[in-house]
């Protein structure tokens, strides 16, 4: 529950987080791609979009499940609670149901289709929210308005 007004977490903000969890995703998942597939992995002429069946658990199915996990057990990834922020559900303050943690993890690829728009609309939202905070009903709070 928000025991003040809520300080929204910012663009530049939420760019670092990103940018510490791209970071953690990239080191655990890049070896393991290496040791399956070879450096040929990095090579989409030779192994298409899936290369088989180890990238699409190391590169979907695995994000998935780890950032879903980390919102509904921390409401953050470790670049949010680096940046001490959190997730909650926008309507009541509250941590967010898993149909909001699914909608908003899906919203995520809407938000970077149109070169990122959906990002960087954070910078113009009265709530700095992005377009997959909208869709999910969720808010990006800095965590000292969490009691």
């Amino acid at each position: 529950m928000i025991t003040e007004h809520p300080v929204y977490t910012g663009f530049w903000l939420r760019v670092l987080a990103a940018i510490i969890d791209a970071f953690l995703l990239v080191l655990l998942t890049y070896p393991l791609l290496i040791h399956f597939y070879g450096w040929e992995y990095f090579d989409m002429s030779r192994t298409g979009f899936i290369a088989g069946p180890a990238d699409l658990i190391l590169s979907w199915i695995l994000p998935l499940a780890l950032i879903i996990g980390l919102w509904q057990w921390r409401q953050a990834t470790p670049g949010k609670m680096t940046i001490s922020a959190v997730i909650i559900d926008a309507k009541t303050g509250g941590k967010p149901r898993f149909h909001q943690w699914l909608i908003r993890y899906l919203g995520a690829y809407v938000s970077a289709l149109p070169l990122g728009l959906g990002f960087l609309w954070v910078a113009f939202d009265d709530r700095r929210r992005a377009w997959h905070d909208m869709m999910a009903g969720t808010l990006v709070i800095q965590k000292r308005n969490v009691g």
